[in-house]
């Protein structure tokens, strides 16, 4: 009889994630040259706690997180703060004194350091231990899942079902696919109708390539439902693209190892806060969807545009 980590054929549930956060935050220098980027708040909270929040959604309560040197602050702001509890409690300020329970008891949250940046599959493997022999899901901090896409749900679904890996998927266009790790499909989808997206079986992967080499206008995106045997996939994977082990390197040792990926493309609502532009996309349509925000933030939004020079014109 096959072992655990090698029978494919008894899918098994997920209950934890991963969330690998040891990322330097380049982009948004210099704000992140002493603030972890995953802290950068989205509207009033950081994008890094819409993805716990995700995950517990999702029914998945242990959540670890794979940090480096300088990312100390987010430990912290996971822990408890006595000092402000307590002097929101002494003034009576019940709805930021809720507001901060939230943050540390929505999932229990570990940590462990990676040690060295040697990209996000190296990142992944420094789960092994916490994982175990048990599937488990990969968020990415960059991408926030708008709350009522149940993509991480629908995953999960796909995995307990047909086992292996399950994979998000984004139709970027040929014009961008160079930017992301690209996916060959089936013609056939597996599943997706009104309830859900649609689901194929993938058949190939390959991290950034040219536009003219890409097998398809497919993106993988910021989560993954892995199983446990991505592990011993990741450690037989060589450095590639940057010098870095590569999560889809590792993906495409699964597929061509008879371990079933599955992609779901994804047709929902998410804002990636890694890049400045749909940061500020994501600050702007979060808060003007916040019933305590959005009414009067919406109407000085609609001044504020009216009020624009037309493009190519000189301010005034």
């Amino acid at each position: 009889m096959p072992s655990p980590s090698t029978d494919h054929s008894t899918p098994r549930t997920a209950t934890k994630a991963v969330i690998p956060v040891a990322g330097m935050g380049t982009r948004f220098l210099p704000a992140t040259k002493a603030v972890p980027k995953e802290l950068l708040p989205v509207v009033d909270r950081p994008a890094l706690q819409y993805i716990v929040e995700e995950a517990a959604r999702a029914g998945l309560p242990e959540v670890l997180m794979v940090t480096g040197r300088g990312k100390g602050a987010i430990e912290d702001f996971f822990d408890r703060t006595p000092e402000l509890e307590t002097a929101l409690e002494a003034k009576g300020d019940q709805s930021r004194l809720d507001a901060v329970h939230e943050s540390t008891d929505v999932a229990q949250v570990h940590f462990v350091r990676q040690g060295e940046a040697k990209g996000l599959g190296h990142a992944v493997l420094q789960a092994a231990a916490f994982v175990g022999d048990e599937p488990f899901a990969v968020l990415l901090g960059d991408d926030i899942i708008d709350a009522r896409d149940l993509l991480l749900e629908q995953m999960l679904a796909v995995q307990a079902e047909h086992g292996g890996a399950v994979i998000a998927l984004l139709d970027v266009g040929a014009e961008n696919i160079s930017k992301y790790g690209a996916v060959a499909v089936e013609d056939a989808k597996v599943s997706g109708d009104a309830a859900g997206d649609e689901v194929f079986r993938v058949t190939g992967l390959v991290e950034k390539p040219p536009a003219e080499e890409a097998p398809s206008s497919l993106a993988i995106i910021g989560r993954y439902v892995l199983p446990p045997e991505v592990f011993e996939a990741i450690r037989k994977t060589p450095p590639g693209r940057g010098g870095e082990i590569q999560l889809t390197d590792a993906l495409l040792r699964l597929v061509d190892d008879g371990v079933p990926v599955h992609g779901v493309v994804f047709s929902g609502r998410r804002y990636d806060t890694g890049d400045k532009l749909d940061y500020l996309k994501a600050v702007v349509r979060l808060a003007a969807e916040r019933s305590d925000l959005g009414p009067a933030f919406g109407s000085w939004l609609r001044d504020f545009v009216a009020d624009l020079p037309a493009e190519g014109a000189s301010p005034a």
